[in-house]
C-alpha cells in the first residue's frame, strides 16, 4: 500500500443542473489564479465536463467510475493523476447518492467520495430559497453518517443579501460561499450537453471571468482548508502493465469532431508500450505513420459535411483497412466508419465506407446508460469471452446494416436481452457505439496494442 496526501474536495450535489460544473470550474481557476498545482477529476462516465476542468486546470481532467473501474483502478487512478498536486477537485455525477442503481450508491458521487475518503462540498441550486436550503442541505449531509460533508456553497444567489439570507438560514454544514448567475460566463450547450471546451465555446477569458468571481463569492480558504483535513488515503501499489508486444504506434483521431477520450485509456495504451499520435480525420489529407488507428467518439454528425469533404483522408482509411492494419472505432468513430451520416436535415453526407450501412442522426436520444459487453467472438479485443464495461450516449443509429455482417458483442441491459452489436466488417476492424473503459478488462487494451505491434511486425 501507498499513501497519497493530496488534499481533495468532492463536488456533491441534489441533482444535475444544480451547479457542479460551474462551481468546479470557478474552484480551479480560482485557485490556479492563486498558484496552487490543482488536479481536476470527473465521477462518472462523462467526457464533456472534464474538457472544461481541463481548461480550467491546465492539464488534463480524468474520469473516476465506481461502476466501470472498481475501487482499487479509481484509486490508482486518483494516485497517479493527483500525484504533484497541491489540491485536487473531483466534481460528483448526477445528484450525490445517484448512480448505477437507485437502491445502493454503486457508480455514485458518494461512493467515490468513500473511497477517497474526502469530504465533500453541496452544491446547491438557492434560486427563490431561503430557510429551505436548511432542510435540503440536513437531508443531503445526515443520508449517510459515512460521509463527511464540509461545506455548502449556493449557486444562483440573487445578490449579496440573498447570499446573507442563506448564510444565517443554514446552521450546518457552514455555507462558503455562494456563485450568481452570470450568463455571460454561460457555458454553451448542444444536444450532448454542453459544447466542447475548446477556444470558440470557452474561450481563456471565460475561465478568468470565473476566477474572479470565485474569489469575490466563495470563501476559498474555508474549501481548502475543507480539502487539507482529509486523510492520508491509503492505495494499493497499481500492478504493472503486461507489455503485449514491442513498441508500437497507434493513430488517435482528435479534432473538432473527433475528441471524446477517457484520459486513463491513453495512459493505459502508453503503459503497454504504445505511442499516440494524434491525427485530424477533418483536416489533414494522409494518416502518419502508425500500425492502428483508434477512432474515439464525438460529433461527427456536426462535421459530417466536412469529413465527406476530404477525400484524401478517406482514401487514406480505405487503404490502412486493406493493409490489414487494426482499426478501433466507438460511437463517433463508428459514425466516421459508416457509408454515410445522414444529418437531422435528413441530407447523407458521405463517410469513411469502411462499415456497411446508413448513421441516422434523430432528435431524440436513442440510446444512454451504462453497458457490459461480452464478446461472442475472437476480435481485436482478444478471445471470445472477454467481459468490459462502459457507457453509451447517443442519438444516432446505424441502419441498413445487412445480417450477415459479423456482430461480436452482446451487450447486456438492465431490461431485456443482450443487445447484439460490435461490428467486425473485417477482421482487424471492430466497431461499437460502447465507449469501453478498460480499467474494467485490462486484457483487453493488452489484445489491442498487441494487435498492433504484430502489424508494426509484419506478422498480422
Amino acid at each position: 500500500m501507498a499513501l497519497v496526501r493530496v488534499p481533495r474536495l468532492v463536488l456533491g450535489a441534489a441533482s444535475s443542473g444544480s451547479g457542479k460544473t460551474t462551481l468546479a470550474v470557478a474552484l480551479l481557476a480560482a485557485l490556479r489564479a492563486r498558484g496552487l498545482r490543482v488536479a481536476a477529476f470527473k465521477c462518472g462516465p462523462d467526457y464533456l465536463d472534464p474538457g472544461y476542468h481541463a481548461r480550467a486546470a491546465g492539464a488534463p481532467a480524468h474520469n473516476l467510475d465506481g461502476w466501470m473501474m472498481g475501487r482499487d483502478a479509481v484509486l490508482a487512478t486518483f494516485a497517479r493523476a493527483s500525484a504533484g498536486a497541491d489540491v485536487a477537485v473531483i466534481e460528483g455525477v448526477m445528484g450525490l447518492f445517484d448512480g448505477a442503481s437507485p437502491a445502493s450508491d454503486e457508480g455514485s458521487t458518494a461512493e467515490i467520495a468513500r473511497w477517497l475518503e474526502a469530504p465533500v462540498a453541496l452544491v446547491l441550486d438557492a434560486s427563490g430559497m431561503a430557510r429551505t436550503a436548511a432542510a435540503v442541505a440536513a437531508g443531503l449531509a445526515g443520508f449517510d453518517a459515512r460521509l463527511r460533508v464540509a461545506a455548502l456553497v449556493c449557486n444562483r444567489v440573487g445578490s449579496p443579501g440573498h447570499l446573507a439570507l442563506l448564510r444565517e438560514a443554514v446552521a450546518s454544514p457552514p455555507v462558503a460561499g455562494g456563485l450568481p448567475d452570470r450568463p455571460d460566463l454561460a457555458f454553451p450547450e448542444r444536444h450532448l450537453g454542453l459544447l466542447s471546451a475548446d477556444d470558440s465555446a470557452f474561450p481563456r477569458a471565460r475561465v478568468d471571468g470565473w476566477a474572479r468571481v470565485a474569489e469575490e463569492w466563495l470563501d476559498l480558504d474555508a474549501l481548502l482548508a475543507a480539502a487539507r483535513a482529509a486523510p492520508p488515503l491509503e492505495v494499493p501499489d497499481a500492478a504493472a502493465p503486461v507489455v503485449a508486444g514491442r513498441a508500437c504506434r497507434i493513430g488517435v483521431a482528435h479534432d473538432e469532431a473527433f475528441h471524446f477520450y477517457y484520459e486513463d485509456n491513453l495512459a493505459r495504451l502508453e503503459a503497454l508500450g504504445a505511442s499516440l499520435v494524434r491525427f485530424s480525420p477533418l483536416h489533414d489529407s494522409a494518416l502518419p505513420g502508425v500500425d492502428g488507428l483508434y477512432l474515439g467518439g464525438g460529433y461527427p454528425e456536426e462535421h459530417a459535411a466536412a469529413l465527406a469533404a476530404n477525400g484524401g483522408m478517406r482514401e487514406a482509411v480505405r487503404a490502412f483497412v486493406a493493409s490489414g492494419r487494426p482499426v478501433y472505432a466507438e460511437c463517433g468513430g463508428l459514425m466516421a466508419l459508416a457509408g454515410a451520416i445522414r444529418g437531422r436535415d435528413g441530407r447523407d453526407h458521405e463517410a469513411l465506407g469502411i462499415l456497411p450501412g446508413v448513421v441516422v442522426v434523430h432528435d431524440r436520444l436513442q440510446a444512454l446508460g451504462y453497458a457490459e459487453v461480452t464478446t461472442c467472438a475472437p476480435s481485436l479485443l482478444g478471445p471470445a469471452g472477454v467481459r468490459f464495461r462502459g457507457h453509451q450516449f447517443r442519438y444516432s443509429e446505424l441502419t441498413g446494416v445487412p445480417d450477415s455482417l459479423p456482430r461480436v458483442y452482446a451487450v447486456g441491459r438492465r431490461r431485456g436481452p443482450p443487445l447484439v452489436e460490435g461490428y467486425q466488417p473485417l477482421p482487424n476492424v471492430l466497431a461499437s457505439y460502447v465507449h469501453a473503459h478498460w480499467a474494467s478488462c485490462p486484457a483487453a487494451a493488452e489484445a489491442l496494442v498487441a494487435a498492433c505491434a504484430r502489424a508494426r511486425e509484419g506478422t498480422r
